[in-house]
């Protein structure tokens, strides 16, 4: 049986979901068995923790240690964005695999920096945009493909949370210019990326970005504040390569909403609606001979959905946010075993910071951005 041995940087919601998800990956993976062998934090204390809770061989402070590490064969990156691309290309100079979360890098030009890299070490990648992984979701691509819902005629896309609508929430590193654009990355290349699982490349974009708090306190309680240079709110109409037009919606200061990463796509023979927050259920409307009886009706996840079934042999008992991280993490091992991207690699995430670029761009410059 072979080994792979995980190296994880972080130890927060990511860092946590990450170790579920190799520890659970390890029960279908077949002949190639994830080990985790170290977790890094600059928090040492954290890092113990984070050991002794998910079973990791040893822990560090110091990232650079996995880099090192020969048993490592794998680098799992949680930690905040500014630090993705330094430890990443740190992690492919070593020849090691790369898991990193999103978004990749500040800009596209580092981005691709990291794809040209990974590409000329032959070390396989992945970007942590998990919520593609629901198998509703790749119903719902199939269904596209093969013209279920006819020409499609239109996209309606937004991820909308409301953990940064309190103005007394201090600064912190999602408000890092350094680390790259606010909510329009942070959530925004969620949806973006959705729509291209979806629908294929989009071809043009005009975007309005918006900062709606301006100040945050430095630390919790503070007197003294930091100015907001990032946006909270990002509005985009695109246009599609395939010809239909949409818009997207990216928010974090969307009072009352926990987890609205969501989509309606209109066709001339049928719409599909998509909600992650029920995100075990997909909306299907076609049209049929009686007006009367015209309806959505709702497609419930279940075993005939690939890999639903590894999880559970019963429908409509559904899945959870950390088997979307499993299902992601068992891409990552097929891939690394067949020495070929299968899911989001590096490349894709650098086509969606291309996005991400173009809507800071055209916000600024008021104007249609090609992409």
């Amino acid at each position: 049986m072979r080994k792979l041995g995980i190296g994880l940087i972080g130890t927060g919601f990511m860092g946590k979901s990450h170790a579920m998800a190799w520890r659970a990956a390890a029960n279908f993976s077949g002949e190639v068995q994830p080990v985790l062998v170290c977790v890094a934090d600059i928090d040492g204390e954290a890092a113990r923790r984070t050991q002794q809770q998910y079973g990791f061989q040893r822990s560090t402070n110091n990232w650079q240690e996995l880099i090192d590490d020969p048993e490592i064969d794998v680098i799992s990156i949680t930690s905040p964005n500014r630090f993705h691309a330094e430890q990443s290309l740190a992690a492919i100079a070593a020849g090691k695999h790369v898991h990193c979360e999103k978004p990749l890098a500040p800009d596209s030009q580092t981005a691709e920096r990291m794809v040209l890299a990974a590409k000329a070490a032959g070390v396989v990648t992945q970007v942590g945009f998990n919520y593609v992984k629901n198998p509703l979701l790749k119903l719902a691509q199939k269904m596209i493909a093969e013209g279920d819902l006819g020409d499609i005629t239109g996209f309606r896309g937004i991820h909308a949370e409301d953990f940064m609508a309190n103005p007394e929430i201090p600064w912190s590193w999602r408000l890092d210019p350094s680390g790259g654009a606010g909510a329009v990355a942070d959530l925004g290349s969620h949806i973006l990326g959705m729509a291209r699982f979806l629908l294929g490349p989009i071809s043009s974009l005009f975007a309005d970005l918006e900062t709606v708090i301006k100040t945050r306190p430095e630390s919790a309680g503070a007197a003294i504040t930091k100015a907001v240079e990032v946006d909270d709110i990002a509005r985009l109409t695109v246009k599609f390569a395939r010809g239909c037009s949409g818009h997207v919606e990216a928010n974090w200061v969307a009072s009352g909403h926990k987890m609205q990463l969501g989509f309606e796509i209109t066709g001339s023979k049928g719409a599909l609606i998509f909600n992650q927050e029920r995100f075990n259920e997909l909306q299907y409307f076609q049209f049929n001979q009686h007006e009367a009886t015209n309806g959505f009706k709702t497609l419930v996840a279940g075993p005939e959905h690939y890999p639903y079934a590894l999880f559970c042999p019963a429908p409509g008992h559904q899945l959870g946010f950390n088997d979307l991280k499993t299902i992601e993490m068992l891409e990552f091992i097929q891939s690394i075993n067949e020495g070929k991207s299968i899911g989001h690699d590096f490349t894709e995430a650098y086509e969606i910071q291309k996005l991400v670029d173009a809507a800071v761009a055209s916000s600024r410059e008021k104007s249609w951005i090609t992409i």
